[in-house]
């Protein structure tokens, strides 16, 4: 496989990151460990061979080093988002010049459509798009009628009747090769149906917010038997501690802003 990304846009953690949105009751993230963990994914994004983009901490938005959510970026399109919980919105305009720089002419989901970052799941030409509690059908739709001109098809699921994930892509990830990494609930789903699966048991569902970033494929710590499955079908895993973003919702994906920049 070539070189699918050569670039990302990461956020430092707040001080107060503690202070941001929250489904689980998992404890209070530790700073100190929050900042530790952070550094390493960025340490392992660059040896993936990516060049970095830092952005200083917002202490306006607590839940900002999730830059996923703010944008979808693909080889020649940009999609500034809307996000769906109303604390968050500020968080694409404090993004919004940088973005601008790799993408003169950005998009933007407008009103009353909301979409986040999270919530969508790019297999090569074809986008997964999450209906969730933060992504309504009307985001979707426009996600849908912005990526249709540049050649990509894309198809709608809908999450909101889960109660184990917020975004899409807590519970799917898509690894290249034709490969699907899925929690158990949703591996039976016919969109699925062309796909090479690796199925995450229900105990492990964390475990299926994966990233491949060119040769290799990094995976929360804790979950050796992914680790073994992603081995023996000749992928090259990445084990990264994520225990203080999870306590606050947060995965692989959402800690970074992937794409190819030429």
């Amino acid at each position: 496989m070539k070189d699918t990304f050569n670039h990302a846009i990461v956020r430092t953690p707040g001080a107060n990151f503690a202070d941001g949105l929250t489904t689980v009751s998992l404890g209070t993230p530790d700073f100190a460990t929050v900042l530790q963990q952070h550094a390493a994914y960025c340490e392992a994004l660059e040896e993936c061979g990516l060049t970095l983009t830092t952005l200083p901490a917002d202490l306006h938005h607590p839940d900002s080093t999730f830059v996923e959510d703010t944008a979808v970026l693909t080889e020649d399109l940009a999609v500034l988002t809307r996000p769906g919980a109303h604390p968050r919105a500020g968080e694409v305009e404090s993004i919004r010049s940088t973005i601008a720089a790799f993408y003169p002419k950005p998009h933007q989901i407008k009103a009353p459509g909301t979409l986040d970052g999270g919530d969508i799941c790019e297999a090569g030409s074809h986008f997964f798009i999450g209906v969730s509690h933060r992504t309504n059908p009307e985001g979707a739709r426009q996600l849908a009628a912005l990526l249709a001109p540049h050649g990509y098809t894309s198809s709608i699921i809908d999450v909101r009747g889960m109660t184990t994930i917020l975004h899409l892509k807590s519970g799917i990830a898509c690894i290249g090769d034709n490969t699907l990494v899925v929690m158990e609930e949703m591996a039976a789903n016919e969109q699925f149906c062309n796909y090479q699966r690796i199925v995450v048991p229900a105990r492990d569902t964390y475990a299926a917010n994966c990233v491949r970033v060119n040769d290799r494929v990094l995976i929360a710590a804790g979950f050796p038997q992914l680790a073994a499955d992603l081995t023996q079908r000749g992928f090259h895993p990445l084990v990264l501690d994520m225990s203080e973003f999870q306590k606050m919702d947060g995965g692989l994906s959402c800690l970074s802003l992937r794409f190819l920049y030429s």
